[in-house]
């Protein structure tokens, strides 16, 4: 942010976001093509896979020509007329609207790619792509430090990232997987049975665009880039965080389809239960020294912490902490294709957040808010779930209510005790140290009681003989 500066990043993330939300194609179609590739994998139905993924990709490039098309007439019109950008940054917001038009384009045909290896449990491609993209992005960094205009090349350089993960996932399962070679195919039915499963789908995703992108277009329209600039760094935080939770349920969620596909009911709700503890733990691990220390850490990141910086951080990384207990919840409905009503009340719910916010903000509230709402109606959303999935797959509900109660409440143990814990020093060096060592000793401790007993015993197992001698 330093080198783009606090209204080039505002831009480049508003600009961004209005393309983004359109990516609720990529976050609908990536869920649509895992768990049916996961399925007929699980079934051991070569040809039906083949079949699956030609006519995934078939449907995918129907949704990008309709998203250009939408993209080069509507969202150009909003960039040039209703977006609060400086005139002499117009041109270079344009530029960069283009670009993520063409990005969101290969991101969106490199999801079949990227679903086929989730499919196959390949989980080593993510570290070795992760690791050359993450190369890349330094790079980027460094030709931020260029005589030019520095929005412009950030944008280029991105999009040359985003060109080359695209053609890693191609050529990896191109030499790796025989089905995931194209050939033009088209089945009604099957085409039906996938945009009805996908179209359900459709409305959970919107919600949580419209809960942030929306809610980035809304704080655009009621105070300036400034405070977009300010969101961005809060959710770039975030996204850094969750990168940890998202990487291990990346591996979890073939697991789950697979088990209701094969109908092995008491394992796809231990692991519902165990993947929702883990994915919470992994979260609030790394989020409740950060929220303590958000102040000095944003201030050694940046040369200049701009105004809501701190407290749009704390609040998105709390909000993040309640949302962690929703993907196993949210993979468990999709595993059994009835998400209707799943989606028309949990994505109800989300959805909501666009209306009170804007009633907020309309009425003079500071733009911090906006997340206020969010974390409240997660929490209820939480509930929701949990009464629905009672219905589709017989989760023992009072057993799950009685799991995010014991989260949350651990959750607040561990920040309130680590909090308090850190006065006892001046120095934010030492605070820092302090924070990250007691959370995560109170994170083992207070975890280990909420695990189920057989796998409690089996760490206790592991613990003895790896570091207790005889």
């Amino acid at each position: 942010m330093d080198l783009l500066g606090i209204e080039d990043y505002g831009i480049n993330n508003v600009i961004y976001g209005l393309v983004a939300m359109f990516s609720f194609l990529n976050g609908t179609l990536a869920t649509s093509s895992q768990r049916y590739f996961s399925v007929a994998l699980a079934e051991g139905n070569q040809d039906k896979l083949k079949k699956v993924f030609s006519l995934n990709v078939t449907v995918f490039l129907i949704f990008a020509a309709i998203v250009v098309v939408l993209s080069e007439t509507i969202g150009l019109w909003y960039v040039n007329n209703k977006m609060t950008i400086p005139t002499e940054r117009l041109g270079a917001a344009n530029y960069i609207y283009q670009l993520s038009i063409i990005a969101f384009v290969l991101n969106l045909l490199q999801v079949s790619f990227n679903a086929l290896v989730i499919a196959h449990e390949q989980m080593k491609v993510f570290a070795y792509i992760g690791i050359g993209e993450a190369l890349f992005k330094f790079v980027i960094v460094l030709a931020l430090l260029l005589p030019t205009d520095k929005l412009m090349i950030y944008g280029s350089m991105n999009l040359l990232v985003t060109l080359l993960v695209f053609f890693a996932y191609y050529v990896f399962c191109r030499r790796n997987f025989p089905e995931s070679k194209y050939i033009p195919y088209w089945n009604t039915q099957e085409a039906k049975d996938i945009a009805s499963f996908s179209g359900w789908h459709l409305l959970g995703t919107i919600s949580v665009v419209v809960r942030g992108q929306g809610i980035n277009l809304l704080i655009n329209a009621f105070f300036n880039p400034a405070v977009n600039g300010a969101r961005a760094i809060a959710v770039q935080i975030d996204q850094a965080i969750n990168q940890l939770s998202q990487n291990f349920f990346v591996a979890v969620k073939p697991q789950i389809y697979k088990n209701y596909a094969t109908k092995q009911h008491e394992a796809f709700i231990t692991l519902i239960f165990n993947s929702t503890i883990i994915c919470t733990g992994l979260v609030s691990l790394i989020s409740i020294p950060m929220i303590i220390n958000a102040d000095f850490i944003l201030g050694l990141w940046l040369k200049s912490v701009p105004e809501y910086t701190i407290i749009f951080t704390q609040l998105v990384l709390f909000n993040s902490i309640v949302d962690s207990t929703s993907n196993p919840s949210i993979c468990a409905a999709l595993a059994t294709k009835k998400i209707k009503t799943f989606y028309l009340i949990t994505g109800s719910l989300l959805i909501l957040n666009l209306p009170i916010s804007y009633i907020l903000l309309k009425n003079g509230f500071e733009p911090e808010y906006t997340m206020v709402v969010s974390i409240g109606i997660s929490f209820i959303a939480i509930l929701a779930r949990a009464i629905i999935l009672y219905r589709l797959v017989e989760l023992p509900i009072l057993k799950y209510v009685s799991m995010i109660f014991k989260l949350s409440l651990v959750t607040m143990i561990i920040y309130t005790t680590t909090r308090l814990s850190i006065n006892i020093s001046e120095s934010k060096w030492v605070q820092v140290s302090l924070s990250s060592i007691i959370s995560t000793l109170l994170h083992c401790l207070l975890y280990l009681l909420i695990i189920p007993q057989l796998y409690r015993n089996k760490i206790f197992a592991i613990v003895k003989t790896k570091f207790i001698r005889k």
